[in-house]
């Protein structure tokens, strides 16, 4: 039996597959996709088939996720096959922090949030994905209720700066980038991969 596999959303992909390196971690990855997200009842029933799948060939898994709209669903999911995610509601929090991000939504709770992964697919993930491509009146509707958008920069490039930029002025918010890193999602991940 393999020591330990992680479980990952598909948005965490490119900074869990980073801080692995950095660690140099010998594990295996698995992802569910990103996307079901829009449908948090999916990201349950992926991350239980994943689970059946690899709880028997595993002595741990980590399930990269946080609560992620959920409602609590994944933690019966993860006592049923033994496994442990790390601790938070969902990615924008563990980037920006939980003391940062408390802050954020006390001082600015209609704030649209954009990590590294939402800029590169925001086209797909938000535009496609709320059918905003095919009914473009829906737009203001959407996001009327919004002040401002803040980017939790990971690794910004300039390319992904400017892309935030295109994306505010889409969602005709002012933007403000906050180069964060990895914040919270790394300290976590190391501590459930060094206690076992």
């Amino acid at each position: 039996m393999k020591p330990v596999a992680l479980l990952i959303c598909g948005a965490l992909g490119t900074e869990v597959k980073a801080i692995v390196d950095d660690h140099g971690w010998h594990v295996d990855i698995y992802g569910v996709p990103a996307l079901h997200h829009f449908y948090p009842k999916k990201i349950v029933q992926a991350v239980d088939r994943r689970l059946t799948e690899l709880s028997t060939s595993y002595q741990r898994v980590v399930v990269v996720y946080g609560d992620c709209g959920t409602g609590g669903a994944l933690e019966p999911v993860l006592e049923r096959h033994g496994a442990v995610r790390l601790q938070g509601p969902h990615c924008y929090e563990m980037y920006a922090g939980a003391q940062e991000f408390e802050r954020l939504s006390e001082e600015q709770p209609a704030t649209f949030f954009l990590t590294d992964w939402l800029v590169r697919n925001f086209e797909r993930a938000v535009v496609r994905g709320l059918g905003l491509d095919r009914y473009p009146d829906l737009r203001p509707i959407y996001f009327q209720n919004y002040t401002n958008c803040i980017y939790l920069a990971q690794l910004p490039t300039p390319a992904l700066q400017d892309k935030a930029q295109e994306i505010a002025r889409y969602l005709e918010l002012p933007l403000e980038v906050r180069r964060v890193g990895y914040g919270e999602l790394e300290s976590r991940l190391s501590a459930l991969l060094e206690a076992g």
